[in-house]
């Protein structure tokens, strides 16, 4: 006889929201919400247990499209808002997501500063190479030479390399996946998830609208899995291989362990069980 343990099983369903995704007909994006669906399933959250946090683009209207609690951001600011969630309530699971305009343009402080400090963030962003919201301009992933309404004669330039970035800059996680490949995605973003650390995970996540240079197509014919012998541990070796520009290699590129800036605040005031209670009533009585 089943024993009944009074936890449900969920299903992809129950988290999807009752509003529709409004992209474009084939954006890249509708793969990694699926992929983000899927994550969450095997996870088996109670929706109530996670927030999503995003900031400006058309990935980040992802909030919209799950039933969990929600917050929707101003452009550039997904990193404080989702440590202020975080610090404030670490008994929820934060994911946080966006695109490449808004996580390493005008986010881009915010985002090194999260990943040196190594909050316990899950950060998942569409980088299309493209400003897709605002209708097709450059963006810091955007190669040399591409032609969009703010580079007529060509971009330049150079592209920036997020993995490059993740790695140099602390982050305990870093993965790349490919949107067109969701249940590989929704492997990597678990994986993301169940790290205690900050997780980066780069998509590509192509706009058929805004950007006819980094299409599904292209990216099908370039990217390949990590090789076998890969050291995720090995920071230069991930280095190298984020580097390849022919592959575009996939997976797990860097995981370490360290403490979290949760743990290192606690650390502060061991013994105390209450210490992080004293900590939070400590600042909000600063700041009131």
């Amino acid at each position: 006889m089943a024993i009944d343990t009074g936890v449900r099983e969920r299903t992809v369903e129950d988290y999807k929201s009752d509003e529709k995704p409004t992209w474009c007909p084939g954006c890249g994006d509708f793969g990694v919400l699926n992929a983000v669906y899927r994550a969450m399933r095997v996870m088996n959250f109670e929706p109530h247990q996670v927030v999503a946090v995003s900031g400006i683009g058309c990935s980040s209207r992802i909030p919209y499209f799950i039933s969990t609690y929600g917050f929707h951001t101003i452009h550039g600011r997904t990193m404080p808002v989702a440590t202020g969630i975080h610090v404030a309530r670490p008994d929820l699971k934060t994911l946080v997501f966006g695109g490449d305009g808004d996580a390493f343009a005008i986010g881009a402080g915010h985002f090194v500063h999260a990943m040196r400090r190594n909050l316990d963030l899950t950060y998942v962003v569409m980088d299309n190479a493209v400003y897709g919201l605002t209708k097709g301009q450059t963006s810091p992933t955007s190669g040399a030479g591409f032609n969009t309404l703010t580079t007529p004669q060509g971009n330049p330039e150079q592209a920036l390399n997020p993995m490059l970035m993740a790695v140099a800059s602390g982050a305990t996680f870093v993965g790349r996946g490919f949107s067109a490949e969701p249940a590989k995605l929704a492997d990597l973003i678990v994986e993301g998830i169940r790290h205690k650390g900050f997780s980066f995970i780069d998509v590509y996540s192509p706009c058929p609208t805004f950007n006819k240079i980094n299409t599904f197509k292209t990216y099908k014919d370039l990217v390949a899995p990590l090789p076998a012998e890969h050291d995720p541990a090995d920071a230069i070796q991930a280095m190298h291989y984020a580097n390849s520009m022919d592959p575009l290699y996939l997976g797990v590129f860097h995981r370490r362990e360290a403490p979290t800036f949760g743990d290192q605040v606690l650390a502060q005031h061991s013994g105390d069980e209450s210490a992080r209670e004293k900590v939070l009533q400590s600042l909000f009585n600063r700041f009131s």
